[in-house]
């Protein structure tokens, strides 16, 4: 199978070549990089020299595609997939999309929160590619919305409570997240750098991050009507990783034993799902470098609030592993296919 990878050059487009390196029957055959145009991938990225297929390829201009892949991922700014989506369709090829160009389900609330959509047609025929949720629609789609990193950790942290509908949805829903720095890119920003990040710790975007309309629209579908959630971003000095705490109360006389025990229902099939012990806490180093989601429950009597904190690497869960999977799921191969490894540690 012929792999195109659009936006190469980017964090998430150089975990996507390493995750599809050495792939037996699988081939990228294209790789693009405005900036990076006509330039080697080894010369640019030498960790790739001597790599099976890596050798002699450049990067070159996201124009002219069509044709030369049967699968193509777009790891690209928001705004750039939805003018590439309809020509690589309509030349037969399949689409993961990285961006959030395809993951609202309606172009006005795409407006809202992002820019006037230039493909709304197709806004209804993505599925998001989200597989503990979605895996069946995946196995058909042309097109796949590939989720945030953010809303990942949050959606499959509250998930199989939501689906049970044991939330009490009169609290409002609180997630407060933590992300590696990579998760805003390799652009060049003021505010990234190592003296701005390290030995500091911050919010952005405190109220009206983007990622949150994402969440509730998922979460809403869940719960079979719309929830309220308040979502707050924060800066780690770390290069990967995401931790988000989810705060919620339940409904009755629910227990964090039986909390556990629909957790592990809900999960029980979901190959990168996995559930932490009592004592057992969630952290970013066992994760690293994997598709991994790791999740720990907790209860706070004094406040009668029930927790789940997730972990995953939102370079690979929250990008290119994740969408790797969905590869594997539209082209039927096994879901683990490529992805199955332990954590880099240290």
């Amino acid at each position: 199978m012929r792999i195109g990878v659009v936006g190469a050059s980017g964090y998430a487009g150089l975990e996507l070549l390493r995750l599809l390196a050495a792939r037996e029957g699988d081939r990228v055959t294209l790789i693009t990089s405005r900036q990076e145009a006509g330039r080697g991938l080894t010369d640019f990225f030498p960790a790739f020299s001597a790599m099976a297929g890596y050798d002699g390829l450049k990067f070159e201009e996201p124009k002219n595609m069509a044709g030369r892949a049967d699968v193509f991922f777009l790891a690209t700014q928001h705004g750039a997939a939805m003018a590439l989506v309809p020509e690589l369709l309509d030349s037969g090829a399949k689409v993961i999309d990285l961006s959030a160009d395809f993951r609202l389900n309606d172009s006005q609330n795409f407006k809202k929160w992002y820019a006037e959509h230039t493909a709304p047609e197709l806004l209804g025929e993505a599925v998001y590619g989200l597989p503990e949720l979605y895996a069946e629609g995946i196995k058909k789609a042309r097109l796949v919305a590939n989720p945030g990193c953010y809303p990942t950790s949050v959606i499959l942290a509250l998930a199989p409570a939501i689906k049970a509908k044991i939330v009490d949805y009169s609290q409002t829903l609180v997630a407060d997240s933590k992300s590696g720095v990579t998760g805003a890119g390799r652009g060049a920003l003021i505010s990234n750098s190592f003296c701005e990040v390290q030995d500091n710790f911050k919010s952005y975007k405190t109220v009206g991050h983007r990622h949150g309309p994402e969440i509730v629209q998922e979460l809403s579908k869940l719960a079979g009507d719309g929830i309220k959630l308040a979502f707050t971003p924060h800066l780690l000095p770390i290069n990967r990783g995401i931790l988000t705490t989810a705060y919620f109360r339940l409904k009755g006389e629910a227990s964090l034993g039986s909390l556990r025990e629909l957790y592990r229902d809900f999960y029980r099939d979901a190959r990168f799902v996995r559930l932490r012990g009592e004592g057992q806490d969630p952290q970013t180093a066992d994760v690293r470098g994997t598709n991994f989601c790791d999740i720990g429950l907790y209860h706070d009597p004094e406040s009668g609030l029930f927790k789940a904190v997730s972990v995953l690497d939102n370079l690979c869960r929250g990008a290119a592993g994740q969408a790797v999977v969905n590869l594997n799921l539209m082209t039927g191969k096994p879901e683990a296919f490529g992805l199955d490894r332990p954590a880099l540690r240290p």
